[in-house]
């Protein structure tokens, strides 16, 4: 059975926002070839992603911990990190579509958090603010069912890739299928959901500005409890999304990538002739001063050979 939801003009348009982004991302800068974003955007997203459940640790202590130096903190959090880190390092080979994966991943993140992980929960739970429920989950006995029957509608070709995520993200909330874990596990399956279609959401923290607008991503949770429909959690998600690609293409790719990264992206876009500026087309928010330094060095390690002068000055690939 499909989830209640309706795809209106909004959701549309987002959509079509987002893919051309998606484009964009992958013609100019193939992230995938740069260690330092890749890093970066992975210790972004443990942070945001756990700060939203209570974690005090900061991105400077994670980046520590990522580079297996001692750290002082509540030993609660710190194992929330190391646990976040080996997820994120397996996060290829989950199967966005298997439910056996899903739970997997579910074990590793709340392992020794929880006397249960990676499995679904066995009694009732409620979500409550202040001395209110907010929410009251499905009986415990419904939560396999429940479970597989949103995994069959991720198999389902019938829905756009894009729109399946945010609807898994939120049935999901809804379901609470773990003591647990269930708010980490949404963001990040939605990322595995994503990556199944646009490996470039690896790189992408769009947890970041859910963590900076984490009043309405509750807000949000709870009208669409109340009306009974995901429609308008599929906004909020794509408008996150959609953002998160902004501020990736205007701000962050050539700033994080350091020259080694840019040469080497630059190297495998296989072309033969060209000079400064075409150098800076692909790296639009570099200066001049640096992208002369990254050819300078291009030639000093052999990657380039150069022809005229000053700027005449044509740069060709060798072999």
């Amino acid at each position: 059975m499909k989830p209640p939801y309706e795809i209106n003009t909004k959701i549309l348009k987002l959509v079509t926002s987002i893919s051309e982004k998606i484009g964009e991302v992958n013609a100019s800068f193939l992230v995938k070839s740069s260690p330092s974003l890749r890093k970066q955007n992975q210790i972004k997203t443990i942070h945001s992603s756990l700060k939203i459940e209570g974690n005090t640790l900061t991105e400077q202590q994670i980046t520590a911990i990522l580079e297996n130096k001692r750290v002082i903190g509540p030993e609660k959090d710190i194992k929330e990190v190391h646990n976040a880190i080996k997820v994120y390092e397996q996060i290829e080979n989950f199967k966005f579509d298997s439910l056996n994966s899903f739970l997997d991943a579910h074990k590793t993140l709340m392992d020794g958090l929880i006397s249960d992980p990676g499995v679904f929960r066995k009694e009732g739970v409620g979500i409550v603010k202040g001395s209110k429920i907010e929410h009251m989950a499905p009986p415990a006995q419904n939560v396999r069912y429940l479970m597989s029957d949103l995994f069959k509608y991720l198999k389902s070709d019938d829905e756009i890739t894009l729109v399946k995520s945010c609807v898994f993200h939120y049935e999901m909330e809804f379901i609470h299928p773990f003591t647990d874990g269930n708010g980490r596990m949404g963001r990040l399956w939605q990322t595995i959901i994503l990556m199944s279609k646009y490996p470039v959401f690896q790189f992408i923290p769009f947890e970041t500005l859910i963590s900076e607008t984490q009043e309405d991503y509750y807000n949000v949770l709870s009208i669409c409890d109340k009306t009974g429909k995901s429609t308008l959690f599929i906004e909020y998600m794509l408008s996150v999304v959609n953002d998160a690609l902004e501020a990736l293409l205007n701000n962050t790719v050539s700033i994080i990538m350091n020259q080694d990264d840019r040469l080497k992206h630059f190297y495998s876009l296989n072309i033969n002739s060209f000079t400064r500026k075409d150098y800076m087309q692909v790296f639009k928010h570099l200066s001049s001063a640096s992208a002369s330094r990254d050819l300078k060095a291009g030639l000093e390690i052999g990657l380039f050979t150069k022809s005229g002068d000053k700027r005449l000055t044509t740069y060709h690939l060798k072999e």
